[in-house]
């Protein structure tokens, strides 16, 4: 229903959408800036609203020339001369609190909304982090149309509430995980049906117990299982074929994409953890395994978290990202000389 009523929305040009994905080494202000430009000349081409939105690519233009020394990477050409004193102190959370005001001020006059779309949000620094959760409160107390529609790994929540603590007040966290075994079997059999081939409830079985109902995974294996067989109906045969296949391909490219970012420290942490299964494993069993202190794995503990290999369920606790890494460790990191 929301993501229809976005649809609507953006037809009926009431919404502009900043669509971001966070990078892991720029700054939030460096990706933020040239989408608020696009958003915002379009809104000054409007005659009704010209001069709010105006205001706004100057408060733009102040925002960026104050953080270009502590940003160096923010990089954006601005044809407009700032406003002294509208959003350039050079303070990251003060500035961003009056530019999205200024900005709300215009898509309010205009009868629209800005959305901020940020993918792979947990990769923001938490400063950063905090100056957009204070901004979008300012706006939400204003009742300014701006607002933020995230995506990211399971820390974000946890990170949003340590970078301000009423952002679990402000903000809905939907939890968007693996599917249910009925949603799962029906994401494999409704196509093939569609296209008259038939799955048998064995091999659906095999395909939601290898994937453990993983959204891409299921993709993955869809995809195999769907050049393997022969004819209809599918069967566990194929899926077994199929199976290795998509293992292969997952080591290949999902996987080894995630492992090639790690040190050598972080490689041997997450054998540990893989020595013990699936997961979620108390830090002191991990360090058992590496027969280290768990204060001295501390660092690399959380290195770890902030690339998004792994996540803290509950304190003291550390669980992989994605479903069945623990095996690819145990494939690409064999025998006992990773110790």
């Amino acid at each position: 229903m929301l993501l229809d009523r976005i649809r609507e929305d953006a037809v009926a040009n009431r919404l502009h959408a900043l669509r971001i994905e966070a990078p892991e080494n720029r700054s939030l202000a460096s990706v933020l800036a040239p989408q608020l430009r696009s958003a915002l000349l379009k809104l000054s081409n409007k005659e009704a609203v010209k001069n709010a939105a105006q205001r706004a690519l100057r408060a733009l233009a102040g925002f960026v020339g104050a953080l270009k020394m502590k940003h160096q990477d923010i990089e954006v050409v601005l044809d407009f001369d700032p406003e002294p004193g509208l959003a350039d102190n050079g303070d990251l959370e003060a500035d961003l609190q009056d530019l999205f005001e200024v900005v709300g001020t215009a898509a309010k006059a205009d009868g629209s909304c800005l959305v901020l779309f940020v993918d792979e949000l947990q990769y923001v620094k938490e400063t950063e982090l905090g100056a957009l959760i204070t901004a979008l409160h300012r706006t939400a107390q204003r009742r300014l149309p701006v607002t933020l529609i995230g995506a990211g790994l399971p820390q974000v929540r946890g990170r949003m509430g340590k970078a301000k603590s009423y952002a679990e007040r402000l903000f809905e966290f939907p939890e968007i995980g693996t599917l249910a075994p009925d949603d799962a079997k029906l994401a494999i059999a409704k196509p093939a049906i569609d296209e008259g081939v038939e799955i048998e409830s064995s091999a659906l079985d095999a395909i939601v117990s290898q994937t453990q109902c993983y959204p891409y995974f299921l993709q993955e294996w869809g995809k195999h299982v769907w050049d393997v067989a022969e004819c209809s109906p599918i069967t566990v045969s194929s899926v077994e074929v199929a199976s290795e296949q998509a293992i292969a391909d997952l080591d290949k490219s999902f996987f080894l994409v995630r492992f090639d970012r790690l040190t050598p420290a972080e490689k041997r942490y997450l054998r540990a953890m893989a020595t013990l299964g699936a997961g979620p494993h108390r830090s002191g069993d991990i360090a058992g395994v590496l027969n280290r202190r768990v204060t001295s794995l501390a660092p690399t503990r959380s290195q770890l978290i902030n690339k998004g290999m792994v996540w803290s369920p509950s304190h003291g606790d550390t669980a992989f990202t994605v479903p069945m890494f623990d095996k690819f460790m145990l494939r690409i990191m064999p025998g006992n000389e990773w110790r």
